[in-house]
C-alpha cells in the first residue's frame, strides 16, 4: 500500500460498514436503471430533466429505506454531463441518508488509467465518490491493485465480475484455465480463478474485494473460502426468484446481496409504491435466507 493511501486508512472497514447496513436494513440491493422504456412507462422525456425526475422520485422511494442502492451508471452516461450531474446529485442524496451506492461502471483498466478511475469513484471528495463500485478484472486480476489499494484506505469496496447473470459470459467465464504443469484446460475456470484471487486479497479481514456472481443460473463455483460480499443480479425480472437464492447460494450467504432493479422499478413513478416494492422484496429475500 502506498504511503499516501495507508495515511487515508479508515477504521471501519468496507466489511463492518456492510455488516451494520445490512443487519439494519436488509440485504437487499435496488438498481437505479434510468433506461428509457421505462423512463416512457413513467410518463418521462427521454432527456436530462426526465432522467432527473426519475432518479429524484428513485432517490425519495429507497434512501434510508434499504442498506444499498446501485445507479447504473450507463443510463446517466448516455446523457453527457447533464447526465452525470445528476448521477452526482443522485448519489449525494443516497449517501446523505446513511444508504449505501454501489456504482454500478463495471470500470476495468491498467496503471495510470485505473487509477484515475479509483480516483473517481473511490476518492474522497470526488463528484462520484460511492461506497462500493463494479469491476472487471478481465485484463487480469492484478490490473485492479490501484483500486483495491484505494478502497481498501479508505473503508470502501468492490465488486469483480465473476460469474455474470448474462448467457453470453458462460463460454468466457467458464472457460479452463491452464493446469499449475501448463497443459491447457486442467485448471480453474476463468470465474473461478476470479473467486480465489478475491479470497487472498480478502486475508487482510476487511472483505474489500467482493464479487458479482449471477442469481440466475447454477455458477458453478466454490465459494466455501470466500467471506466477502457477493452482489447477485437477477433477481425479478431476469428469472430469479427469492427461493432459488438460498440454493444458488447455500452455504454463502452472510453477505450475499441479491439485486433487483426492473422488477421494483416497474411500480413507479409513485414514490410509495416503489417504497412498498422494495421493501416487499427486502422481507421476501430476509425471510428465504433466515
Amino acid at each position: 500500500m502506498s504511503t499516501e493511501a495507508a495515511g487515508l486508512m479508515s477504521t471501519d472497514s468496507w466489511g463492518s460498514r456492510l455488516r451494520t447496513a445490512v443487519r439494519s436494513r436488509g440485504r437487499l440491493c435496488v438498481g437505479i436503471d434510468p433506461h428509457p422504456p421505462l423512463l416512457r412507462a413513467w410518463g418521462l422525456p427521454e432527456t436530462a430533466d426526465g432522467l432527473a425526475r426519475f432518479a429524484e422520485v428513485c432517490t425519495t422511494a429507497f434512501a434510508g429505506e434499504v442498506a444499498l442502492v446501485k445507479p447504473q451508471v450507463a443510463f446517466f452516461e448516455a446523457y453527457g454531463t447533464a447526465g452525470y450531474a445528476v448521477l452526482e446529485r443522485t448519489i449525494a442524496a443516497l449517501r446523505e441518508s446513511g444508504t449505501l451506492v454501489v456504482a454500478d461502471a463495471k470500470r476495468g483498466d491498467i496503471g495510470s488509467t485505473m487509477s484515475a478511475y479509483a480516483q473517481a469513484w473511490l476518492g474522497e471528495g470526488a463528484p462520484l465518490a460511492s461506497d462500493a463500485l463494479t469491476v472487471s478484472p478481465y485484463l487480469g486480476f492484478g490490473a485492479l491493485e490501484p483500486a483495491v489499494t484505494l478502497a481498501t484506505a479508505t473503508g470502501r469496496g468492490l465488486f469483480a465480475l465473476a460469474r455474470t447473470s448474462n448467457p453470453e459470459g458462460g463460454g468466457l467465464q467458464g472457460a479452463r484455465t491452464a493446469g499449475d504443469d501448463g497443459s491447457a484446460g486442467s485448471g480453474p475456470s476463468v470465474a473461478q480463478s476470479m473467486v480465489d484471487a478475491a479470497v487472498a486479497h480478502n486475508r487482510d479481514g476487511r472483505d474489500t474485494m467482493g464479487l458479482v456472481i449471477g442469481a440466475t443460473r447454477d455458477h458453478g463455483l466454490d465459494l466455501s473460502a470466500f467471506t466477502g460480499p457477493i452482489l447477485a443480479p437477477g433477481l425479478g425480472a431476469q428469472g430469479a426468484t427469492v427461493t432459488d437464492l438460498a440454493e444458488i447460494f447455500e452455504g454463502s450467504r452472510e453477505l450475499l446481496l441479491p439485486n433487483t432493479s426492473r422488477d421494483v422499478l416497474r411500480c413507479g413513478p409513485s414514490v410509495a409504491a416503489l417504497r412498498d416494492a422494495a421493501l416487499r422484496v427486502r422481507d421476501e429475500v430476509e425471510t428465504a435466507l433466515a
